[in-house]
């Protein structure tokens, strides 16, 4: 089975995002990276990004409103994938990283 390119999605790319790069970066069969939707995000989400995931997977709702206001063309005849995980947690922390465990993996089949 060849690698899935795994594109996770919050607002400023500092907690929610980078904590699920790094818990799925160690998964086989999973490449991951993370982006935010905002302009003063940490690394802000492009058209490359998008380009580049076989699976788009965003925290909140709004990031998916975001992503598509912004990039339209690029995400017809593609899932982007909500979580609806709330931006109240610190990077890596453990309910974060067992909430991730729970609804990311059956995203992933």
């Amino acid at each position: 089975m060849s690698n899935r390119n795994v594109l996770f999605i919050c607002s400023r790319n500092q907690w929610r995002s980078p904590t699920a790069e790094k818990v799925f970066r160690r998964w086989p069969g999973v490449v991951a990276r993370s982006a935010g939707t905002s302009l003063n995000a940490r690394r802000t989400v492009g058209i490359d990004d998008l380009r580049w995931a076989d699976v788009i997977i965003v925290m909140e709702p709004k990031h998916r409103q975001q992503l598509i206001a912004r990039f339209s063309r690029a995400l017809q005849m593609r899932t982007v994938h909500v979580l609806d995980i709330p931006d109240d947690y610190q990077p890596m922390d453990p309910a974060l990283v067992k909430l991730l465990e729970e609804r990311v993996p059956p995203l992933l089949e």
